[in-house]
């Protein structure tokens, strides 16, 4: 009996501990890495796209590189207006790189956050931020995942903390904050005008790329190199 007894005991400790919480457990951190470019493994986790594929001449690379004080990412290339003259596509423009992340395993919740950061050192260009979520915007027979797009625009030479936001601000020394619900949808680089709203649950991968064309005043355009170092790029909660 008093072996029953023990037995019974044992199962109700567990049983309690099971049910024993702390709130801690059920509210994520105030941040979240997304991507972290401080090892060589990070380039698995890639693939680079521009519009050589459709017969323009723009060229772009990624690697991660040991800048003394830790490895970064690093964005680089050369725009290009012009277009291969044995071209087949009949492109309206070229000049644009990008570098995206492969799928995701499912997809990540970001539900939790209301922003998007990155730590990155520019070179006065204007870059685009995009979040790629599960399609529920477009039509069933469409297989493209929905885009969702936010300028960034960081001086030449500094590390700044640039929050993406839906129109292109000059980053400075101090932060600010940009809700994601400033990402505006898009459908191959053009604004949906219809009022959505993103699904940060769903998230399916990211990019970052770079137009000749574009931008605001102040920032660097046009044909020519381009290089943008990247050291992480994070989800915040600042509510």
């Amino acid at each position: 009996m008093s072996r029953f007894r023990a037995l019974w005991q044992a199962s109700l400790n567990a049983t309690k501990k099971a049910l024993t919480w702390n709130v801690e457990d059920l509210i994520p951190p105030t941040e979240r890495y997304i991507f972290n470019f401080n090892s060589k493994e990070e380039l698995k986790r890639w693939h680079l796209y521009s519009d050589s594929e459709y017969g323009g001449l723009s060229s772009a690379s990624l690697e991660i590189a040991d800048a003394g004080n830790g490895f970064r990412g690093i964005f680089s290339g050369k725009l290009s207006l012009d277009v291969a003259e044995d071209s087949k596509w009949n492109i309206s423009r070229s000049g644009f790189c990008g570098m995206r992340s492969k799928k995701f395993d499912g997809f990540i919740d970001l539900d939790a956050y209301d922003t998007i950061a990155l730590k990155v050192k520019g070179d006065g260009r204007c870059y685009i931020s995009t979040i790629y979520t599960e399609n529920w915007v477009n039509s069933p027979g469409q297989q493209e995942d929905n885009s969702w797009q936010a300028f960034v625009f960081v001086p030449k030479d500094n590390w700044y903390i640039a929050k993406a936001s839906s129109s292109c601000f000059s980053a400075v020394h101090i932060n600010y904050l940009i809700p994601l619900a400033k990402y505006l949808p898009t459908w191959r680089g053009n604004v949906i005008d219809a009022e959505l709203e993103m699904n940060p649950s769903r998230v399916l991968g990211m990019s970052l790329s770079v137009n000749a064309e574009g931008g605001v005043p102040g920032a660097r355009s046009g044909p020519g190199d381009f290089q943008v170092e990247i050291d992480w790029i994070k989800a915040l909660r600042t509510q």
